[in-house]
């Protein structure tokens, strides 16, 4: 059961569709929602006569204005549907990532926009996805731009035997089990098609113990499993997929795998990843 939602709004974005998948979800676990929003400051020195004057804080009534109209188009979608709901705003000069995950720690699940960009500057006012998704701790819901809405009766699950793998799946239980199908999808060599099987078969059993309508395939790998996983998604209807997320840290950003990077980037429905 997910209790508590955050959602991660960007205030200089339209965030019709991840608010109104907030509130599907909201009404379904009947959960509570922490809006969080947020904007780094920039700061520009000056001089007085010659002399340092100081720094002075460039846009913060720009960002004022609209972390209060994101607050508000929040609280009109939202406050119908969540048993109860706070507000955060952040306005710093400091990272906003860190900010940011600081308050995943009172959600079960964290909602953000499908959006990453690797080669993010430190003084950028935007967050970072992908360091949302490797560093929070918490489960987090990628929502692409396009998607108005989510009820995840149909959900495949992107099998691999990893640490990761598995988390993401015991993060995502509460929506598996409200679920009308979740299929377990692994892509592997033909030479391991049949360890493969043995896998898939021993996570369908697991998940039908625990109530969800569970069933599996494999797939032989042929070229990017990213693109095989998408494939498979768009024959199957599905509506939402669960899988791992990976990525190694390099300086001060991360580096992500190739199908988490593609879900962030380039997937057309909702995403469940957990590292």
């Amino acid at each position: 059961m997910y209790s508590t939602l955050m959602v991660y709004l960007d205030p200089f974005a339209d965030n019709t569709g991840l608010l109104q998948v907030t509130r599907d979800l909201a009404e379904r676990f009947d959960a509570s929602v922490l809006g969080v929003s947020g904007g780094r400051l920039v700061g520009v020195a000056y001089d007085v006569g010659g002399l340092p004057g100081g720094v002075i804080d460039m846009g913060q009534e720009e960002l004022d204005e609209a972390l209060e109209a994101t607050r508000e188009a929040a609280l009109a979608i939202l406050q119908r549907s969540a048993r109860h709901i706070e507000w955060r705003s952040i306005a710093n000069s400091g990272p906003l990532e860190a900010a940011v995950i600081r308050e995943t720690r009172g959600a079960d699940l964290v909602l953000a926009a499908a959006h990453h960009r690797e080669a993010l500057a430190q003084g950028t006012p935007y967050l970072n996805t992908g360091d949302l998704v490797m560093q929070s701790g918490r489960p987090v819901l990628i929502v692409p731009p396009a998607v108005t809405g989510l009820q995840a009766r149909n959900v495949l699950v992107g099998w691999k035997d990893s640490r990761e793998t598995r988390r993401a799946v015991t993060d995502a239980l509460p929506l598996l089990q409200t679920a009308d199908r979740a299929l377990v999808v692994q892509v592997a060599r033909k030479s391991d098609l049949g360890e493969a099987r043995e896998a898939v078969a021993d996570v369908v059993r697991w998940l039908k113990r625990h109530g969800v309508p569970a069933e599996g395939k494999t797939v032989s790998e042929r070229g990017r499993n990213a693109l095989q996983l998408d494939n498979v998604a768009k024959a199957e209807g599905i509506d939402l997929i669960v899988a791992g997320a990976y990525g190694h840290s390099r300086l001060r950003e991360w580096v992500l795998g190739g199908v988490t990077r593609n879900l962030l980037l380039y997937g057309d429905r909702c995403a469940l990843v957990s590292h």
